[in-house]
């Protein structure tokens, strides 16, 4: 039985926490937050101890941790996990700074820790399965990547001030699917971004509405498109064209029941949030990391994956600044 640490209890963590509970020869045996109420709340739904994050990473009933904490608390926890020689589950990003996720990089290889970096999106069971067609030859060699991410609304000013920008918090899961799908690493970044959404993130030095061009060596281009703001539910889509045909993955809609009247057709708008649409994804990918170090095998996405999304945020800020592309 693998026996689990949950650092941080909100959102995300009660996400993970019911994931476990969803699968065999696994629990969490301890969780740490920073406020007592939610801790104390998923310790009694997963029938685990309230501990400091300090003792929680030290607990010989722990053998390893999953880090759903504030991005800015992820570089101490990750040091200490390594020291306790616990394996580690960590939320992207890793860290807002590239330079932090390498010291955290070498402090995980010196270790020789398990790490997987929860980039959810590359378990979902439509965009797993266009990867695994593109590597069947399905569609021979991939020429262009486009990727639409969208959500239903943008979140508190308060949040973006602390974010780290749209290309950081946000697009970061689609550059790692743009590395996942592309199977080449990019080697140029060009963006352009708007605050048309709400003025106020403007204000906050941030944009909202944003388009990236990745080319890679060779000449293959994926292109992704975000926006704080998608009235019809929870925009997520991807489209892979190759040398022999496309591959294509659509909305998951609340229904799939369609009505054609004289007026048209009409179907059911999007999921509506993140939770609902990568259910599936949150569930597979922590199958995966307790799979992976159950067996002693080597979990992915690792924290090299997290460091690329990263570097590649950061060529995109460095982009939209410039207004120029940026080589990586």
């Amino acid at each position: 039985m693998l026996k689990i640490g949950l650092l941080g209890c909100g959102r995300i963590g009660q996400v993970h926490a019911r994931s476990v509970s969803q699968l065999d020869g696994v629990t969490v045996t301890a969780v740490a937050d920073a406020f007592n109420a939610p801790a104390a709340d998923l310790a009694s739904k997963a029938n685990a101890k309230v501990l400091p994050s300090e003792d929680l990473i030290q607990s010989a009933d722990v053998d390893a941790v999953v880090i759903g904490t504030p991005t800015d608390t992820h570089y101490d926890l990750i040091h200490a996990a390594c020291e306790a020689g616990k394996a580690i589950f960590c939320e992207k990003p890793v860290d807002m700074s590239a330079d932090r996720i390498r010291e955290c990089m070498t402090a995980v290889e010196t270790s020789g820790v398990a790490f997987m970096t929860a980039f959810n999106r590359r378990f979902d069971p439509n965009f797993a399965q266009v990867q695994a067609r593109i590597s069947a030859g399905e569609i021979g060699g991939v020429e262009l990547v486009t990727i639409q991410s969208r959500d239903p609304s943008p979140p508190p000013v308060s949040y973006i001030k602390t974010s780290g920008g749209l290309f950081r918090d946000m697009m970061i899961h689609d550059l790692d699917m743009a590395r996942f799908l592309l199977d080449e690493e990019p080697v140029s970044v060009f963006a352009v971004g708007s605050s048309l959404v709400d003025p106020e993130i403007g204000a906050a030095g941030d944009v909202d509405t944003a388009a990236v061009t990745l080319t890679t060596a060779s000449g293959k281009i994926c292109q992704i498109s975000n926006s704080r703001r998608a009235t019809y539910g929870y925009d997520q889509r991807i489209e892979v064209h190759g040398a022999k045909g496309m591959l294509r993955a659509e909305n998951m809609l609340e229904t799939t029941v369609e009505v054609a009247t004289e007026s048209g057709f009409r179907r059911a708008p999007a999921q509506h949030f993140f939770l609902e649409r990568y259910e599936a994804a949150y569930r597979a990918e922590m199958a995966h990391f307790v799979q992976a170090v159950s067996d002693g095998t080597t979990p992915s996405p690792n924290i090299k994956d997290g460091l690329r999304a990263q570097v590649l945020a950061d060529a995109a800020a460095q982009s939209l600044e410039s207004g120029a592309p940026v080589a990586v």
